[in-house]
């Protein structure tokens, strides 16, 4: 759209635009009612009736409002085609103007009502002037019904719109509550539980042996940290709770696979080797988190099902992927799995599958399986496009 019309448009739209209408409007219609008194020879009282007429029917779009502006207007060009079958062009564009003003402003009864006695006059023989009259002062209400029409459509559309929103927020936010609540009430309830019977069980049990007394603590340990990263994610769910429970660590990645292993070397007591091949380089976070919490759910995997197993942790670096293999030298899977298990020994889980999907979010795939000479093997491959 060129600079011109967009002025036009907006000049258009201004509060201005039915005052500058009606100076110039009323201007050519009293010159064109003298012009037209004087040629026609009638007299001089009658030229300044008819110019009084001409006014009538152009100057209130510029001094009144559209339902004064309209009803006005309509009076003068009614009286002025009823009595002198006169009218001129300028109080038809400005008969055109009001009405359509009129019901674009929401007064579709009364443009209608004013928009009738030109039809009336057409049908009287009224003239030309008539007949145009009445079409183009039709055609003006039904557009300003439709445009009007359109615009409210819109704000119900709008507000709708913003309603199903605020519906579709609320509705995320009760159920963001509810799951911090099931987080609250019960995982958290048997993390401490646990960790709570950790700490009494090394403190009551006479004669322990030290090694057991160590894993006890540990364990207590690890219960502990479990209700801190707990409250950590009841804080980003639960969008009114204090700052100090809502404290939001960065993601770890593959820079913590080092502390990752010590902790699997303490909490086992087995071997935990990491092997990097290729050139390392820096990952989409993204990437880097799924790469960490695969490991980390293949080496609790391997606690948990091989305990005492030694585990190989490799990453090998490519231009375009990062291929990650976790394996264990442990007895692998048995022969039969039973139902809703994982495939990594007895009993229900969900690790793999959560492995699974963590790879397909950020654009990798994910195998898994026993190897040929026993123990489990994980392997995934991740995209290794750089860090944006």
């Amino acid at each position: 759209m060129s600079e011109e019309s967009d002025w036009v448009l907006r000049f258009a739209a201004s509060p201005r635009a039915p005052i500058a209408a009606g100076v110039l409007l009323g201007a050519v219609a009293v010159a064109e009612s003298v012009v037209r008194a004087v040629t026609s020879g009638v007299d001089v009282q009658l030229v300044l009736v008819f110019g009084l007429l001409a006014a009538a029917t152009t100057v209130p779009l510029a001094i009144l409002r559209p339902a004064p502006a309209a009803i006005a207007t309509t009076a003068a060009a009614v009286l002025s085609l009823g009595l002198f079958h006169s009218f001129t062009t300028a109080g038809l564009c400005a008969q055109v103007i009001v009405l359509y003003r009129l019901a674009r402003a929401g007064g579709h009864n009364l443009a209608t009502v004013l928009a009738a006695p030109y039809l009336v006059l057409a049908l009287l023989g009224g003239g030309f002037l008539a007949v145009l009259a009445a079409f183009f002062g039709s055609i003006a209400v039904w557009l300003g019904f439709a445009l009007s029409a359109r615009g409210e459509a819109q704000v119900h559309h709008a507000a709708r719109q913003a309603v199903v929103e605020s519906l579709r927020e609320h509705t995320a936010r009760g159920e963001r509550a509810r799951i911090a609540r099931e987080l609250h009430d019960v995982v958290a309830h048997h993390i401490s539980m646990i960790a709570v019977m950790a700490e009494t069980a090394r403190l009551t049990t006479p004669g322990m042996p030290a090694a057991g007394a160590q894993r006890l603590s540990e364990i207590g340990d690890t219960a502990r940290a479990g209700l801190t990263e707990m409250r950590r994610l009841l804080g980003v769910l639960r969008e009114d709770a204090p700052d100090e429970v809502a404290d939001r660590r960065p993601q770890p990645g593959l820079q913590q696979l080092n502390e990752l292993l010590d902790q699997a070397r303490d909490t086992s007591g087995a071997g935990a080797r990491l092997i990097v091949s290729g050139s390392p380089a820096d990952l989409d976070p993204g990437v880097e988190l799924a790469a960490y919490r695969i490991i980390q759910e293949a080496l609790t995997n391997a606690r948990r099902h091989a305990p005492g197993a030694a585990v190989d942790v490799e990453l090998h670096y490519t231009d375009s992927v990062l291929r990650l293999r976790i394996r264990d030298n442990g007895p692998g899977p048995p022969a039969t799995t039973p139902p809703g298990g994982h495939g990594h020994g007895p009993g229900p889980g969900h690790g793999l599958t959560g492995m699974r999907e963590r790879a397909a979010a950020v654009g990798g795939r994910l195998h898994t399986g026993p190897t040929a000479v026993g123990g489990f093997l994980v392997e995934a491959t991740l995209p290794a496009g750089e860090s944006p």
